[in-house]
């Protein structure tokens, strides 16, 4: 059997992949191995989702089975991700259940599982509730008072917003940004906690109707936020996605912001307030030559993980570092929250534009991004062409031809017969050229 679990919990078409029995099977194995590793006799589960119209019937499955399992479920209703994980322990609960598929389109849908310390759970845990799942989750329910209870969490929003600003103790007076929630998580959540904070707010793309979610809006179609910020006189866009872990930024011309710069941006602020532990940065493969080589010119020293949330998770916690995340957005300030966190990355952005009095423009170009191009190979065999001279020696001569001044990545696809060319050169012909040489090498591999 396929694994269940991908990099960011369980995903698929909702009613068709992703069932409303599917959804009651993970809930209560997650309910079995979570509650057997805290020894709980009456374990607390919060559960919330976005406003995607499946939403609802995998809401409705999931609170039914953790009950089933004995399990108490406070439902938060619809609130972003990164507010499942702070009400996990906020609450005292044991499992953080959240039901979306982030930026995918809104026939998807997916359900993330938290500890109670309010982190993603490790693979081990996973292959734990898979192997449950696998062997049928029927038996051995409780029965009578021994069922778990369903009621709903009063003002959850509220709850996460307060945790928020205390995160946030710069004031945002003064500051006008266009805000754009995806029609997601964030309409409620983000307006208000940057009103909140003291900005002067225009909200687009914050009215869900269960079917709008991500519907050419949001961090992954940015052209309405850059005309919003322009026609506005904004100093600033803020764009969320549908689950709103992650921002992107605009500039006050509509330029994009992308989470190379942002990372950029607020780790030079970090370090400048003494709050970047051993001065060091967490970020993936892919995040642009142009953040190591502006950090370096900084004194701020880039740790690299695999492409992933999970993986600068990890290294986060490993090293007991204070800032990383990926230039999706995806950005973790590990002090304030155990997860990426879309709002509380845009708060801290928009404090620094505030406490500098400088334009987002301006500090975001700290950072130069090299053109990147990335090209998708199929191949027959991912293997073969990992092991292949022909190819290593095709990468080691781009190398040297960059002498430094570029980059080449090649990284197989973790779920297809792909292989990823990834080139950065300084100008955009040559990054062109270099990745159509490889791609042409690496799809010549029989």
């Amino acid at each position: 059997m396929a694994r269940l679990f991908g990099t960011d919990g369980v995903r698929g078409l909702a009613n068709s992949d992703l069932t409303p029995e599917l959804a009651m099977s993970v809930a209560v194995a997650a309910a079995r191995v979570l509650g057997e590793r805290t020894g709980s006799d009456r374990p607390v589960a919060v559960v919330g989702r976005d406003p995607r119209a499946s939403g609802e019937m995998l809401e409705a499955a999931v609170a039914a089975g953790l009950a089933s399992a004995g399990v108490d479920v406070l439902r938060a209703g619809v609130v972003p991700t990164p507010a499942v994980a702070h009400l996990v322990s906020d609450l005292g609960a044991g499992l953080g259940v959240m039901i979306s598929a982030s930026h995918n389109p809104m026939p998807d849908n997916g359900i993330k599982l938290f500890s109670g310390d309010g982190h993603k759970l490790p693979d081990a845990v996973e292959d734990e509730i898979e192997r449950l799942i696998a062997e049928g989750t029927g038996q051995g329910r409780p029965t009578g008072g021994a069922i778990g209870r369903v009621r709903d969490v009063d003002n959850a929003v509220q709850r996460y917003v307060d945790h928020l600003l205390l995160a946030t103790p710069q004031p945002l007076e003064g500051l006008r940004v266009v805000v754009d929630c995806a029609n997601g998580a964030a309409s409620a959540a983000a307006p208000e906690a940057y009103r909140r904070a003291g900005a002067e707010v225009i909200a687009i793309h914050a009215e869900p109707d269960g079917v709008n979610i991500n519907d050419g809006c949001g961090s992954t179609h940015l052209d309405v936020l850059r005309t919003a910020v322009r026609e506005h006189g904004a100093d600033l866009g803020i764009a969320h996605d549908g689950d709103a872990d992650r921002c992107l930024a605009v500039d006050h011309t509509g330029a994009e912001i992308d989470g190379d710069q942002i990372l950029a941006v607020l780790a030079l602020a970090m370090k400048e307030g003494g709050e970047l532990a051993d001065d060091t940065l967490v970020a993936t493969v892919m995040s642009n030559l142009g953040l190591h080589l502006a950090m370096r010119d900084h004194g701020v020293n880039v740790r690299t993980t695999s492409v992933g949330d999970r993986y600068v998770l990890e290294e986060l916690r490993s090293g007991g570092y204070s800032l990383g995340g990926e230039q999706s957005g995806h950005v973790v300030l590990p002090t304030h929250a155990t997860t990426g966190d879309g709002l509380l990355t845009a708060l801290r952005l928009m404090a620094r534009v505030v406490s500098t009095g400088r334009p987002l423009a301006e500090l975001a170009g700290v950072m130069r991004r090299l053109p990147q191009v990335l090209v998708n190979v199929k191949v027959s065999d991912k293997a073969r062409v990992a092991a292949s001279q022909s190819v290593a020696e095709a990468v080691a001569a781009v190398e040297a031809e960059l002498a430094g001044s570029g980059r080449v990545l090649l990284r197989p696809s973790g779920t297809e017969q792909l292989v990823r060319v990834m080139v950065e050169a300084p100008s955009q012909d040559a990054a062109d050229a270099a990745a159509k040489r490889l791609a042409g090498v690496v799809s010549g591999i029989r």
